[in-house]
């Protein structure tokens, strides 16, 4: 048998498709299927009932993990004088202003978030056509547009994470790696769900959380229960 083969047919011998686990059990499969030689990252991944159609029902939103994701992040800071200092000493990774602006039209994109300060929007703006596309434009909504850079950029360093509701009404993001332990992985899963659960549009109607699974990078679906959690 093909080792790939063999590896999925183990993985399955643990995971009961049809159950949902409670979150403390789904921890501990999630971990016990993470069986490869690099350290997997954790995913949740979350079915909402929500018309997708309709503009004022997206979902999107920041949260801090409180135990961090375990991914390095490169942040990318739009500010001039003192704020870009402050940018620079909180660990920002690319700072400037019009420079940067020249550099990211020229096509570089190499940073996972852009924070900037409001007084520099309007050079920000006209980035719209690169960055869009990317989910990369700073929004006020999402605390990357604000005066105070520094705190921002010591935020997305310390695994704060985006989310937002694709095409098909789900959200998505890692929320960890197989190496925490399982209480620091249960403890941001129920942070990540509970941030979903307050960005609730208004105007859903009907069952808004449908579905939530985990899983790590090469092992299975693992749906979750959430009837024993306050997050649900």
């Amino acid at each position: 048998m093909p080792r790939i083969a063999k590896r999925r047919k183990a993985l399955i011998a643990k995971v009961d498709t049809n159950k949902r686990y409670g979150i403390a059990e789904a921890v501990k499969i999630v971990k016990s299927c993470a069986t490869t030689k690099f350290d997997e990252t954790i995913d949740i991944v979350m079915n909402l009932g929500v018309d997708i159609a309709q503009t004022d029902q997206a979902v999107r939103g920041m949260v801090a993990m409180p135990h961090g994701t375990g991914k390095s992040v490169k942040v990318a800071v739009f500010a001039r004088g003192d704020k870009a200092e402050a940018a620079k000493k909180a660990g920002a990774d690319f700072v400037g202003a019009e420079d940067l602006y020249e550099k990211i039209n020229g096509g570089f994109t190499d940073f996972d978030r852009l924070i900037a300060s409001p007084d520099m929007m309007a050079v920000v703006g006209k980035l719209g056509k690169v960055l869009g596309p990317k989910g990369l434009m700073p929004n006020p909504k999402l605390g990357t547009v604000t005066p105070n850079v520094a705190e921002a950029v010591k935020l997305a360093k310390a695994g704060q994470v985006e989310f937002r509701l694709d095409k098909a009404g789900i959200v998505h993001a890692g929320i960890g790696k197989a190496s925490f332990s399982e209480d620091a992985l249960a403890q941001n899963i129920k942070a990540f769900i509970d941030a979903v659960t307050k960005a609730k549009p208004q105007g859903v109607k009907g069952h808004y959380i449908k579905k939530v699974g985990i899983s790590s990078s090469m092992g299975l679906g693992i749906k979750l229960d959430l009837s024993d959690s306050q997050a649900a």
